[in-house]
């Protein structure tokens, strides 16, 4: 394993947040590029022609790409190098930015997209892995304020993603969203190569492909149902439980292996499956809805993109602000509280949302809700994939890191093709409703699940 102190000295990186400054920009980038494209959905369905389940094929290949990549890009990490992999994928996702930004259609942009996806499990796992090893446990300072910069970082990057994809769609087009990813992947290929120590396990978990397979499978099934709507109920039906045929077969096959990529028995404690309950929550009740939001305000307020991209300041900044609050009322009121209530807040920023929409209420009143949705979500949403990590066993933190990201990832894949399918492309109140149901199951499962503390 490589010490990482003596390349950040050579080329003259003498801080020692140095390592985690750079390698949050290259994590901060998926997160990024999820808000910053939902603001131009609009523009792409329209130059595209897309249909309702088209524009969501925009999103959910770049979520199901990850997601179903995630555990091999980690052994492969673990195996062939950190470093390697980081670059690799850096690489990978600047050249399917390029071809999301010159494609023509439907399927040569949502291949592109799924590229973007695989990629950034890549970059992700091999920079996560890195900052591990450069901020060891035995220095737990250092250790939280590097994972605090990459939270902030990753914080900012949702927050100002529709800003500024407004601002550029509006100045030089939609692909130009895609486009500007080119120079930040520049300069993180630039800074990795001059900072980034290699470091490999030889004996890490062997590549399951399978294992693979039958996930990728398990989450693309009923989102590819939930979008087909216009075929016959029975192909959903069946595709859907097609889906939960293969994520039972995926547990059986997990819990044969000696070395399982993901091992069920994380969640053999109530407070695990509560927490699993609340990351799909989450995804599919706020995460899912961001998506939709620039299409309902192009609706039903005809907001241009650069505008778009401003009102939807209100759903996003409070996940900048409000993390500080969630780790105060953890502290001091403990996690079920504080889930609960974030969780409830909310379900009541939805439900006010698709009442404004039923109504045909004013802007004011849904930027409203749209504030007090993304409270609830900015108080419970930077802890949940952390409480994951502290109640699995330390030599599993690591898989139950990427088990959250899993869980957020299908979460948001099934979550945009559930509300895709129920409103059609027009109904946006019953989207809303949907979304608000989905988020009170999130807190009825930190209710029953959760204790004030998770030990």
């Amino acid at each position: 394993m490589s010490d990482l102190a003596q390349p950040v000295a050579r080329f003259g990186f003498q801080h020692p947040m140095a390592v985690a400054w750079i390698l949050a920009l290259s994590v901060s980038l998926a997160n990024f590029d999820v808000t910053v494209v939902a603001v131009v959905l609009p523009a792409i369905r329209d130059e595209l022609g897309f249909s309702i389940s088209a524009t969501a094929w925009v999103m959910d290949a770049y979520s199901l790409a990850f997601a179903g990549s995630l555990f091999a890009a980690g052994a492969l990490a673990d195996r062939f190098g950190r470093r390697r992999m980081l670059l690799l994928g850096n690489a990978g996702f600047a050249l399917a930015s390029l071809l999301c930004g010159l494609t023509w259609d439907g399927p040569s942009l949502w291949v592109a997209r799924a590229l973007q996806g695989l990629c950034a499990a890549f970059y992700i796992t091999g920079g996560l892995a890195a900052i591990s090893l450069a901020y060891p446990t035995s220095n737990i300072a250092a250790r939280a304020r590097a994972f605090g910069i990459i939270g902030v970082t990753s914080g900012a990057a949702m927050a100002l993603g529709p800003t500024l994809g407004g601002f550029v769609a509006a100045g030089f087009g939609w692909r130009w969203v895609f486009l500007i990813n080119l120079p930040i992947c520049a300069l993180c290929d630039w800074a990795v190569r001059r900072v980034i120590a290699e470091s490999r396990d030889e004996e890490g978990r062997a590549l399951d492909l399978p294992g693979v397979l039958l996930l990728t499978l398990a989450i693309a099934l009923p989102v590819q149902a939930l979008l087909h709507s216009d075929g016959a109920p029975v192909w959903r039906w069946l595709a859907t439980g097609a889906g939960l045929l293969l994520g039972i077969a995926l547990v059986w096959q997990q819990k044969r292996r000696a070395k399982p990529m993901l091992d069920p028995m994380l969640f053999r404690r109530r407070e695990a499956i509560g927490i699993g309950c609340l990351l799909l929550s989450l995804s599919a009740g706020y995460w899912a809805t961001l998506i939709y939001l620039p299409l309902y305000l192009l609706a039903a307020f005809g907001l241009d993109v650069e505008r778009n991209g401003l009102a939807m300041l209100a759903a996003t900044l409070p996940m900048l602000v409000l993390p500080p609050v969630g780790v105060w009322a953890t502290q001091r009121y403990g996690w079920q509280v504080t889930f609960t209530g974030g969780m409830l807040l909310l379900t009541a920023g939805l439900a006010l949302l698709a009442f404004a929409t039923l109504q045909g209420a004013s802007l004011w009143l849904v930027l409203g809700a749209m504030l007090l949705l993304a409270s609830g979500a900015g108080i419970s949403n930077s802890q949940v994939s952390g409480a994951l990590v502290a109640l699995a066993p330390p030599d599993r933190a690591g898989m139950a890191s990427a088990m959250a990201t899993t869980l957020r990832q299908a979460g948001f894949a099934i979550g945009i093709a559930l509300l895709g399918a129920v409103s059609g492309g027009v109904d946006y109140a019953v989207a809303f409703g949907v979304a608000a149901a989905a988020a009170a199951l999130g807190a009825i499962a930190a209710a029953l699940t959760l204790r004030k503390t998770l030990s």
